[in-house]
Formats: C-alpha cells, sequence, structure tokens
C-alpha cells in the first residue's frame, strides 16, 4: 500500500510538472469555432415577458376574448391545437372546451414555473386532452404534422428571433393547417404588432396571410397564415426593414 501511494506522489509531481511547462497561451484541444447563427436577426425591439397574465379571466370572458377568437379562426369540434406562450391557460381551458373529447389541445411555455403551474391546474381539472409542453425562445418544439390550428395569442412581439421560430415551426402544421396570431397595432417594444410587419415577416418564411379581422374584444386584430411553397433555406431568409412606429 505504501509503495502504491508513493508511485502515485511521484505520478502526481511528474503531472505537475508537465503542466507548469505549458504557458497557457494555445488550448491544448483545438475546438471547432462556434458556428454563426444562418437566421437572420429581427430588425426591431423585443418585448419583455412581463407576466403570464394580462387581466383576470372573469373580464376576459364578459367581453367573449376566447369565444371570438375561436370563432375567428374557425376551430371546431375534433381539431387539434396548439397554444402558444400558453401562460396561465386561459386559452388552454377554453381550446380544451371547444375542440372535445375527440380534440387535442397542446400548450406550451417557455418558462418553466408557468408551464408547472399550467400543468397542475389542467390535471386539477382533470382535462384529458391536453398536453403540457415546455417550449425554447426560438423553437416551439411541436411535433411534425400535428396541427390543425397553432394560436399566437398576445405574444409574438417577445420571440427574440422570429425567423428562426417561424422556421422551426413550419413543419408542426397539416396541410390546411393555419397559425392564428391575436397582437394589438403598435409597436413591438409597447407589446403590439404593426400588421404589415407581422405579414412581412411571416411571408419571409414562406407563409400567407389568409386572413385579418379587428378584434377590440381580443385587443387588437386577428391574423391567420397558411405555410405555402417549400420552406427555405435559413440563409436565404431576408429580414424585413419597415418601420415599427
Amino acid at each position: 500500500m505504501r509503495r502504491a501511494r508513493a508511485l502515485f506522489a511521484v505520478l502526481l509531481i511528474a503531472a505537475a510538472g508537465s503542466v507548469g511547462a505549458c504557458d497557457g497561451s494555445q488550448p491544448l484541444i483545438k475546438r471547432a469555432a462556434k458556428r454563426p447563427d444562418p437566421f437572420p436577426a429581427a430588425d426591431r425591439p423585443v418585448a419583455s415577458i412581463v407576466s403570464s397574465r394580462w387581466s383576470n379571466e372573469e373580464e376576459r370572458d364578459r367581453l367573449n376574448e376566447a369565444g371570438a377568437v375561436m370563432d375567428g379562426a374557425r376551430i371546431e369540434p375534433g381539431m387539434t391545437v396548439a397554444d402558444i406562450g400558453a401562460g396561465e391557460g386561459y386559452y388552454t381551458i377554453r381550446l380544451a372546451a371547444r375542440v372535445g373529447e375527440n380534440g387535442r389541445v397542446l400548450a406550451e411555455d417557455i418558462m418553466p414555473a408557468t408551464r408547472d403551474a399550467l400543468a397542475e391546474r389542467v390535471a386539477r381539472q382533470r382535462l384529458e386532452n391536453v398536453s403540457v409542453r415546455l417550449g425554447l425562445p426560438a423553437d416551439p418544439r411541436l411535433p411534425a404534422n400535428s396541427f390543425d390550428r397553432v394560436l399566437m395569442v398576445h405574444m409574438y412581439h417577445e420571440i427574440a428571433q422570429p425567423y428562426e421560430f417561424l422556421w422551426r415551426m413550419r413543419p408542426a402544421l397539416r396541410r390546411d393547417g393555419l397559425v392564428v396570431v391575436v397582437d394589438a397595432d403598435r409597436s413591438t417594444q409597447n407589446h403590439g404588432t404593426p400588421p404589415a410587419l407581422l405579414r412581412c415577416e411571416f411571408e419571409a418564411v414562406g407563409y400567407r396571410q389568409v386572413g385579418f379581422e379587428k378584434m377590440p374584444s381580443a385587443g387588437g386584430y386577428l391574423a391567420t397564415f397558411r405555410a405555402e411553397g417549400p420552406r427555405p433555406a435559413p440563409d436565404a431568409i431576408r429580414p424585413c426593414r419597415l418601420a415599427t412606429r
């Protein structure tokens, strides 16, 4: 045992000497340089995430907010719907009732605590047609070819990398699937998205706007988009250069 300890001490000293002989100016292992992001940056401010709740649910129901949005999005029983940026689940709960037992709702949020709270609410209300998932800021992590509708309510202006987000979201839509965006007609730094800017960013990634209507009960407007043609290569996406007011 003593001989083994002595040998171990000799090896440590030798190792220390070899490390001391290095000046530290160059790494011992050459690593590949970080690959530049192939997606263009958004040429606009990005709103901060301030809260998962922007009004109480009773007040929103008095305005028939969710009902008007689901009607405008033509959400029907049996559909599969993704609720992106689901927050505390105002839309998730009402979508679950609208699509019924033969439909499905996937509620996604990027905040782990918010996701966990929503999962508890879904379990407490025994909503068996709802799944809750944690997404990433630039990737909603949706399963491919799965959704009739992807709903994004008052959260698009908080997406820091919209081109990558929309690009990664495209495969999740079914053939006739629609992306439904509800937002306010104001600048992105003021928690809204001008409709022209929204349309431009979606079109840059291969979506076509197929509907638009003002929706005061939901705090702005409702716009719908459909993916058309091949998905562009990330480095072929041209960012929008529009005034954001």
